[in-house]
């Protein structure tokens, strides 16, 4: 599949890397194709830039965001959500008419510092207001509950055995991103319904916040017991 990562960071980067793995067609998204590669100190995490992170991987390309979404079947917005609605602006509408967004991003505010609010919550959510900005565009909510690692490996943890959640207004598309998702190694994936139900995951996150401090890693997940 011909696979649109948005975003340069180590949300995008994971991504990316692992869907090149599995053999997709993988171009990054990014505003400024120059200025990214330009950039040679560590992110505000510490991670390697993303010229770094290109040198291992010569099969993904990099392009701005309009020419990366209009070669893809299926994007993902690995974005910060601050951002997320101007990144598919720029985009373009046009360009994402018809295709699967898979939608990692979190509403998360640091304004105040940490550990961050969010800016939207309880009657509406981030992955709806991208679907409202561009109805032609099939959003899923999937993968924003745990860390990019175990996004992309899974098997890391309890070889897999824990639970993500999938929610989208398409029966279709939510099968193609679960099918992704079980193509990563995640054995246990739950369709919460329509995009509504993105409240519930996007606010999973300060506890997930809280339990990254606690447990000082981010390498955990939640399961679902039946």
């Amino acid at each position: 599949m011909k696979i649109a990562v948005l975003g340069t960071g180590m949300v995008g980067q994971a991504l990316a890397g692992r869907l090149a793995e599995l053999g997709h067609e993988v171009t990054v998204g990014t505003r400024d194709v120059a200025a990214t590669l330009s950039r040679s100190e560590p992110d505000a995490m510490g991670n390697p830039p993303y010229s770094t992170w290109a040198t291992s991987h010569p099969d993904v390309r990099l392009a701005p965001f309009a020419e990366a979404a209009a070669g893809a079947e299926l994007l993902v917005n690995a974005t910060s959500g601050h951002v997320s609605l101007a990144t598919l602006q720029s985009a373009g509408a046009d360009n994402l008419a018809g295709k699967i967004l898979l939608d990692i991003a979190n509403p998360l505010d640091f304004s105040q510092g940490f550990p961050p609010t969010l800016f939207v919550k309880d009657t509406d959510s981030l992955a709806e207001q991208l679907q409202a900005a561009f109805p032609d565009l099939k959003v899923v909510k999937a993968l924003n509950t745990l860390t990019a690692a175990l996004m992309v490996n899974p098997r890391q943890l309890a070889d897999g055995d824990h639970t993500v959640f999938v929610a989208g207004n398409d029966a279709d598309a939510k099968k193609t991103v679960t099918d992704l998702l079980e193509s990563f190694g995640h054995r246990d994936v739950i369709d919460l319904g329509d995009l509504t139900a993105a409240r519930g995951t996007e606010m999973l996150l300060p506890i997930w916040l809280r339990l990254m401090g606690t447990l000082n890693t981010p390498m955990f997940n939640i399961k679902v017991v039946r």
